[in-house]
């Protein structure tokens, strides 16, 4: 098992994209396997037979463990020159692992010599089809035996109704109880009143992490009302042409995260995780922002070295992480290495909130709606009232390690950077 990004340590088994006795290539999918964060494929690093599943669907697996044995042909000279090379096999097995493999060797032998089975299409070559359906899908359509006709009853959920790897796999549990049929309601009813909805894998693993955080952090929440009247003027000012000239558009989510990454530098014990009674200090700095999917879960892809990035950069980069999320199309990688974590929750018009710490950072900001008020306006002249366009901010810290004043003062530079926001700068 390849390692899938910082602090994972294990993974579960999702499918196994390849039957035993499979010839398979450099870079074949051979596995489809799920961290606390992300499902992605796992890449053959061999060319060869493979003789062995070492795990089955469901298993969880430590990072760099054996999964699979591999017959390769031609790369390294065995001590007996009838036993083949089964990758995941030490050097120094002995003579039982080396009998083993000699009834692998048979068994392959006689796989591939045997009459083929007739297996009925599933997954034609035609490109206007397989355009609707994402490899993923069509990979586990062919493993479940799905034909074409069925596939296409399944209801999808993703852009444009395509079909998710979350729909086939929910309809592949229905299936296998009820047999094929159209795709199968989420929720089952008990009474005419009250349904019982089965948690999604996601969804169990959203629980667990965000319990887990409020156990091992002392979570203290701070908040501050934001003056963000010169950046919602500038980003009317620039987001026509912006988008004209990229095709895409500029949100309030990458000015946010500059000045957050603006106030790390300045605040640098804000970037902190904990290890047992030690304060680990980063030298990246490496934003997280939540974003929420089209199937009600959440997720947190990573903006890395976010400070080495100019607004345009982060704008683009905001964009497409945000996208690709929401195709389900993001890496282990994508999702790996954060050292602090933003969300905007504005977007769902709330006005604050208590955010809940992603472990295990020791910090998380919320910013809400942007809303117009009346606001004392200070001026030389004296104070006057005017319409002014206010935000709350609010910053949930572990009070283990951040204590008020450095809490309060990091919310305050962050909100410094917002009020002080350069209405003359470019956005091209």
């Amino acid at each position: 098992m390849p390692p899938m990004g910082e602090s994972i340590m294990e993974c579960t088994v999702l499918h196994l994209l390849a039957e035993e006795g499979a010839k398979v290539r450099i870079d074949d999918s051979i596995l489809e396997v799920a961290t606390d964060k992300v499902d992605t494929e796992v890449p053959c690093p061999y060319e060869g037979t493979l003789t062995k599943w070492l795990v089955k669907v469901e298993d969880v697996v430590p990072i760099g463990s054996a999964v699979a044995q591999i017959e390769v042909a031609d790369n390294v000279v065995a001590q007996d020159a009838g036993t083949p090379l089964l990758v995941g096999v030490e050097e120094e097995a002995d003579a039982a692992v080396a009998a083993t493999a000699a009834v692998l060797e048979k068994d392959f032998q006689t796989a591939v010599t045997r009459t083929p089975e007739v297996v009925y299409e599933y997954a034609p070559a035609d490109t206007e089809f397989n355009s609707f359906y994402s490899p993923l899908v069509l990979s586990i359509a062919r493993q479940e035996r799905i034909p074409v006709e069925e596939l296409k009853v399944i209801k999808g959920s993703g852009l444009e109704n395509r079909v998710t790897k979350d729909d086939i796999l929910t309809y592949v549990e229905h299936r296998r109880k009820k047999g094929p049929a159209t795709a199968p309601a989420p929720a089952v009813s008990l009474n005419g009143s009250n349904e019982i909805i089965e948690m999604d894998r996601m969804r169990k693993m959203i629980s667990q992490r965000m319990v887990e955080s409020k156990r091992i952090s002392a979570h203290v929440t701070s908040f501050i009302e934001t003056d963000m009247t010169p950046v919602v003027g500038w980003r009317e000012h620039v987001k026509q042409e912006y988008r004209k000239k990229t095709g895409d558009s500029i949100t309030f989510t990458p000015i946010l995260i500059e000045a957050v990454v603006k106030a790390i530098k300045d605040y640098p014990m804000i970037n902190i995780s904990v290890e047992g009674d030690k304060i680990i200090k980063k030298k990246d700095i490496n934003i997280g922002m939540a974003v929420a999917l089209p199937d009600g879960n959440l997720i947190v892809p990573v903006i890395h070295n976010a400070d080495r990035y100019d607004l345009p950069g982060l704008a683009r980069k905001v964009n497409d992480l945000a996208k690709r999320a929401r195709e389900n199309r993001l890496k282990a990688d994508d999702l790996a290495g954060g050292t602090y974590t933003v969300s905007n929750i504005g977007a769902f018009a709330n006005l604050m909130g208590t955010p809940i710490i992603v472990q295990p950072q020791v910090a998380i900001m919320a910013f809400g709606a942007i809303k117009k008020k009346p606001a004392v306006i200070e001026t030389q002249q004296g104070d006057l009232i005017g319409i002014r366009s206010m935000m709350f901010v609010s910053h949930s810290y572990d009070h283990r390690v951040v204590d008020g004043s450095l809490g309060g003062l990091f919310l305050k530079r962050v909100n410094d950077y917002l009020e002080n926001f350069d209405i003359s700068r470019t956005i091209i």
